[in-house]
């Protein structure tokens, strides 16, 4: 689900236009606008790309909190502390026997 959330947010975003698409804002120009452009009605992309943004965001969350329930650690401190003490010791080399005369 959230691979199809990502993909479609991408298209959503890609398909809007710019807020100076008009032949002024390629010169540069916004005349009377204001500093950020109109403020018009929300149109039916923009609400896609909002509703997918948040999605985006709660899918991005909840993945991020099954992964870490799965490892177990509550804590990044606490999964690098398991991550250390799990790791096995390295064997001591064999102490030499005495030679015998």
């Amino acid at each position: 689900m959230h691979v199809v959330v990502c993909l479609f947010l991408i298209i959503v975003v890609l398909l809007q236009s710019g807020k100076a698409a008009d032949l002024a804002g390629a010169f540069g120009g916004q005349g009377s606008q204001t500093a950020f452009g109109p403020r018009g009605s929300a149109t039916l992309l923009s609400k896609a790309t909002t509703i997918s943004a948040i999605l985006f965001m709660v899918t991005s969350i909840s993945l991020s909190i099954v992964a870490t329930r799965e490892s177990g650690a509550s804590s990044l401190p606490e999964l690098k502390r398991r991550q250390t003490q799990g790791a096995p010791a390295a064997p001591k080399p064999a102490a030499p026997a005495p030679a015998k005369k």
